[in-house]
């Protein structure tokens, strides 16, 4: 097992048995810290800390398909180094997405993660991470990272009804866009009204587009990984 420490203080090693028990009695590949389990840690955050990461958190859920964990970017991790060996390290982002970059990288090996709860200790260090920065950046990051797990797992390594909702529901929806546009552009040229056929033309495949894109991020959530990679994998 590998175990990541950031190196500002804030985390203990004391902890080091709760985030390694999970990966040897085999119910987690991966684990990481989650210090938004306890109420009171939480008030005693800087609230910009806690904005920039609720928007982070949100935006890694899409990206790297694990739903159900928070605090993407906290640095404190252990792995089943069996499954460490599965992912391409070079090509790992070096600087603060990392831990993001790292998620992404997990589920495309389908391995499961799990939140371990932990308290930070926050002292007089000065945080090097620019929020405002940190998410334009990690947006864009995220975007490339959720765009590459759509292909591979809905039309590389599988192809189900999902996989037919990631392309029918976004070519509606920019129909829609593109033609309501259009007929909005030419009813206040002519000062003549749209009819009601034309109004439907335009929402209808906005109405059917979104719920496809819901329908196919409810598939996604139900398709996070369940049975450990380092379970699977037998000792040369």
């Amino acid at each position: 097992i590998v175990i990541k420490i950031d190196g500002d203080g804030q985390m203990d090693p004391k902890l080091i048995p709760q985030f390694i028990n999970p990966i040897i009695i085999e119910d987690a590949d991966y684990t990481k810290g989650n210090r938004f389990f306890d109420i009171e840690n939480i008030s005693s955050m800087p609230k910009l800390r806690l904005f920039g990461n609720a928007i982070l958190s949100f935006m890694n859920k899409l990206s790297t398909g694990y739903w159900k964990i928070f605090d993407p970017n906290n640095g404190y991790t252990a792995i089943n180094s069996k499954v460490l060996k599965l992912l391409p390290l070079k090509k790992l982002n070096k600087g603060f997405f990392f831990e993001s970059d790292i998620l992404f990288r997990l589920n495309i090996t389908r391995a499961v993660v799990v939140d371990i709860p932990m308290i930070a200790r926050y002292g007089s260090e000065i945080s090097h991470l620019n929020i405002s920065k940190a998410v334009f950046i990690f947006s864009f990051c995220h975007i490339r990272n959720f765009i590459k797990r759509i292909i591979y797992n809905y039309f590389v390594r599988d192809f189900s009804v999902a996989s037919l909702e990631w392309i029918i529901g976004p070519i509606m929806i920019l129909f829609s866009l593109i033609f309501g546009i259009y007929e909005w552009t030419e009813s206040s040229r002519t000062g003549i009204s749209a009819t009601a056929g034309t109004v439907m033309l335009a929402a209808l495949p906005m109405i059917v587009g979104i719920q496809m894109i819901l329908s196919a991020l409810s598939y996604d959530i139900e398709n996070m990984p369940t049975i450990p990679v380092g379970k699977l994998i037998t000792d040369k």
